[in-house]
């Protein structure tokens, strides 16, 4: 990536960032979109006609509509969140469950997009877990014996934050329409990325957060295929069209499951993070991320008593490595890099303990790319974790 969008993250000047999947940096113009709402037309949105309020209500719905514009989507149908696990919970208390009802889900989950689940079972739903191999990759066959008549809800991630692999969501998908079954997509790692057109993956549910695609934190995003299927989960000002003494008539589309004032910064920020990502062109971050991400899979694999795990084909996989060194702690290793030469790369579970156990770990280093690295950046972390190996 080119010397301009290098200069939007300053931060880059004293570290080299490669924890995106956790918390992505947030450029400029993101920052300078925040600060004009607080400096320049700071008022609630939706509540009032005088001009402040007027400006702000309409940037905050242009956010919506160019956040569902960047997901394929229509403008009424995405609610902001504070984030992917808020979203996915929305749908778990959302839906109305019965004793008997089966759920799908994946040893590939974060905790938030299996813990929901696990909840249920206090309901009498029933949970089935779809293992992956090894190396993060599914035989579509195993859901087509685990999805059937009974199953209400498959909750799968688009991507493993842990191993990076892309997860076989059209297929999935058309095992779902088969039985009648919702599907629930996690794109937390998906939508910085690839690109995503949530009609073309044919999922009911897609969740993700700004703050991974360089938006604010506290900010995520709920795509809801059909808004009359769930209940929302909060009540209040702002997601009602009427209100009696008796009763009350919800808004439609997204504020119904906005009540209360909402992120409004927030989530303009994140309009403007969709214009920067869509300026800089998803295709153009993917082929970069994927030329980076083959140097660091080649590069590992050549130091020794390094351990990469998941798929080493490009196809499969995005720009999350996660690796160990043989007798080295992970969070040691974290540590080295960060005090050896300034590089911030995430060490443990990575929220994903049921993974971590089936393969028989405890935690992983994990380095993640984004727009914003470059491959002097990349050679320098290849260098230090030689170094690393080398020493202990």
């Amino acid at each position: 990536m080119n010397d301009k969008i290098r200069a939007d993250f300053p931060i880059m000047k004293r570290v080299i960032y490669m924890d995106s999947a956790a918390t992505s940096l947030t450029p400029e113009p993101v920052l300078e979109a925040v600060l004009s709402y607080y400096r320049e037309y700071n008022a609630n949105v939706g509540r009032g006609v005088h001009r402040l309020s007027q400006l702000a209500t309409q940037r905050y719905k242009d956010a919506h509509r160019k956040v569902a514009g960047f997901i394929g989507a229509n403008e009424g149908e995405v609610i902001f969140t504070k984030n992917t696990t808020e979203a996915i919970n929305m749908v778990a208390y959302g839906l109305k469950w019965a004793k008997g009802d089966e759920i799908v889900t994946t040893l590939l989950e974060h905790h938030s997009n299996f813990l929901p689940w696990l909840r249920l079972r206090e309901k009498g739903v029933r949970v089935k877990i779809v293992k992956p191999s090894r190396s993060g990759i599914f035989d579509i066959s195993d859901f087509e014996h685990a999805i059937g008549d009974k199953t209400r809800l498959v909750a799968v991630t688009h991507i493993s934050n842990v191993l990076g692999t892309i997860s076989p969501i059209k297929e999935i998908s058309a095992i779902c329409n088969e039985n009648n079954t919702l599907l629930l997509v996690d794109g937390a790692q998906s939508a910085p990325h690839i690109g995503v057109d949530v009609e073309e993956l044919g999922c009911d549910f897609f969740a993700f957060s700004g703050h991974k695609m360089l938006g604010p934190t506290g900010t995520g995003v709920l795509w809801v295929k059909d808004s009359e299927g769930i209940e929302p989960s909060f009540f209040g000002g702002g997601m009602i069209e009427e209100v009696s003494q008796d009763n009350y008539k919800l808004a439609v589309g997204y504020e119904r499951f906005e009540a209360g004032t909402p992120n409004i910064a927030g989530g303009i920020g994140l309009g403007k993070a969709v214009d920067y990502l869509k300026a800089v062109d998803m295709d153009n971050i993917k082929s970069h991320e994927s030329k980076m991400t083959r140097m660091v899979l080649e590069g590992l694999r050549d130091i020794e008593n390094v351990h990469v795990y998941g798929s080493t084909n490009l196809k499969d996989r995005i720009g999350v490595v996660s690796f160990n060194i043989e007798g080295v702690n992970p969070h040691d290793i974290a540590l080295m890099l960060d005090e050896a030469s300034d590089i911030m790369v995430r060490s443990g579970y990575h929220c994903c303990m049921p993974l971590m156990k089936y393969l028989g770990l405890e935690g992983t280093v994990r380095a993640s790319l984004y727009l914003y690295n470059t491959e002097e950046e990349v050679d320098k972390f290849l260098e230090t974790v030689e170094e690393i190996a080398k020493v202990v």
